[in-house]
């Protein structure tokens, strides 16, 4: 089925380290999505026959908007792209026209992410303070104040990762897989690595954004809007205890949010 919108549909492909995903935006929303390992965009071909169904269903697409953390995946999706589309393909980075101000030591090693996050912030809290939160492989917490100033943030390991790290520098503790705990405390030692790991997380990720947020307040901002994304948002943030927005495929929003800003300098 074709189909046809105000703007021509534009492809955002928004590469992590584990997992890929490529969203097609058609007149601001997402259209369709389709999710594969970041592993596997290194496989001959995978790309172009990945690509041809959005193609077929989204005659008018041109563009893409790429925002990638892993740096190989970047110069070979680029080119990629170029040969498969016939517009522009931008790359999410500081040195864009971004809807925030970046203050941060070395601008070019703040990750693309962060920034599609951040600019998925301003979108959706106009002239509002914002935590941004990406619970995924890493865990980021991102902080900008009510005029758009970019305040710093928080970079942790994430839940996979946490349970990883106590199975390979330990002799004897199994890997688990991380998942909401029916209990809040475990009877076996899979389920103390499992509880631990998860309730440590819900309590961390409290504990610092009500630091955050009395920090905001103490300085004369008005309490910040919290949101959420990332592969294990939708476990870990309805169990905060601040009011957070779950944000679906917030990062490839905020990037094509920034290619929204950036099309005329193309």
């Amino acid at each position: 089925m074709l189909h046809s919108g105000k703007e021509p549909a534009v492809l955002v492909v928004e590469a992590g380290n584990t997992t890929t995903t490529f969203a097609v935006f058609l007149d601001g929303l997402v259209a369709d999505t389709v999710t594969i390992t970041t592993d596997s965009l290194f496989v001959p071909d995978q790309l172009q026959e990945l690509l041809h169904p959005f193609r077929a269903a989204y005659p008018g697409m041109r563009d893409a908007v790429l925002c990638s953390v892993v740096p190989g995946v970047s110069a070979a999706v680029v080119g990629q792209l170029a040969q498969l589309l016939p517009g522009t393909v931008m790359q999410v980075g500081s040195r864009l026209n971004l809807p925030f101000l970046l203050q941060y030591d070395s601008p070019e090693s703040f990750g693309a992410d962060r920034i599609a996050l951040c600019a998925a912030g301003r979108q959706l809290f106009p002239g509002k303070a914002v935590i941004a939160l990406d619970i995924g492989t890493a865990i980021t917490f991102d902080v900008l104040d009510g005029c758009g100033s970019y305040l710093g943030g928080f970079i942790m390991p994430g839940l996979d990762l946490m349970a990883r790290s106590l199975h390979e520098r330990t002799a004897q503790l199994p890997l688990v897989a991380i998942a909401p705990p029916e209990e809040l405390l475990g009877r076996s030692t899979a389920e103390c690595i499992r509880n631990g790991i998860f309730w440590g997380c819900v309590s961390q990720i409290d504990g610092l954004t009500a630091r955050i947020m009395k920090t905001l307040m103490d300085q004369g901002q008005v309490a910040p809007a919290v949101m959420a994304t990332g592969g294990n948002a939708p476990a870990v943030a309805p169990l905060l205890r601040v009011e957070t927005l779950l944000v679906e495929h917030a990062v490839a929003r905020g990037a094509h949010y920034l290619y929204q800003l950036n099309r005329p300098c193309l």
